[in-house]
């Protein structure tokens, strides 16, 4: 298989310090791009992630804060445009997974997943279409959800923010076309990382997981970062408005 290069891109990628944002920023370093790594809270696995980017002959700046807030999402479009003085790629990745029973849903958990998952996304997007017009193009990709798809009982929360990122990312899709700019998105199924530890937990409950897949495996978080840098990459060049779905056939949509 030929490796697609991504020699001279730059990166941003939201959410980057564990699970598919941090598989997706190595692999785009090994590919040879230079990666700025949003993160919210964890400094030091960000570190971890920046570190290894730079041992792959890449460069790495790390940007904290929570890109559901704009202020944020701008200073780190701004930022990248400082130090690199150009913006190719952008994932975004950033995203929570919490339990929310209809009925007794807190209002602030509603709105907590809805600012993280969806605004977050708007955000970035907001922040930096107006220098991919200006620059002549680029790619956003955007990471959705399989429970965006087919919904999901007892996270109907995480569910609708995940289903409006499809959705906002096919409206961009045809309203940037005319600027060389494609947004696509990823739909991951269960992933074994850090966001599912405590439910992999259960044993039965992983069983239950890994019957319900065809391929009978849980991917990895490279397995999503794979489908994320064929999006990113030149071999994706007439592909936008679409989702890519990598769970193992489980949700055929």
């Amino acid at each position: 298989m030929i490796m697609s290069s991504l020699k001279g891109k730059v990166c941003i990628v939201t959410g980057a310090s564990r699970g598919i944002g941090a598989a997706t920023a190595k692999l785009f370093a090994e590919a040879g791009a230079d990666v700025v790594l949003n993160f919210r809270r964890s400094h030091e696995k960000a570190e971890e992630v920046a570190s290894a980017v730079r041992e792959l002959g890449s460069r790495a700046i790390l940007h904290q804060g929570n890109v559901g807030e704009s202020r944020v999402a701008q200073q780190l479009v701004d930022r990248t445009l400082a130090e690199f003085g150009r913006i190719d790629i952008v994932v975004n990745n950033a995203g929570i997974w919490t339990y929310g029973e209809i009925g007794a849903l807190p209002e602030d958990v509603w709105d907590e997943t809805i600012e993280v998952n969806l605004k977050g996304t708007f955000n970035v997007c907001n922040a930096v279409v107006p220098h991919l017009k200006q620059q002549g193009g680029g790619k956003i990709i955007n990471i959705s959800s399989t429970a965006g798809q087919r919904g999901e009982a007892l996270h109907s929360h995480y569910a609708a923010s995940k289903g409006a990122v499809i959705a906002f990312t096919k409206s961009l899709a045809v309203e940037l076309a005319p600027y060389n700019i494609l947004v696509n998105s990823v739909a991951p199924g269960w992933v074994d990382t850090d966001m599912n530890t405590e439910v992999f937990a259960d044993a039965q409950f992983r069983k239950q997981a890994v019957d319900a897949i065809p391929l009978k495996r849980i991917a990895t978080a490279e397995d999503t970062a794979g489908a994320v840098f064929f999006l990113a990459s030149d071999l994706s060049r007439h592909i936008t408005g679409a989702t890519i779905n990598v769970n193992g056939g489980s949700v055929l949509a």
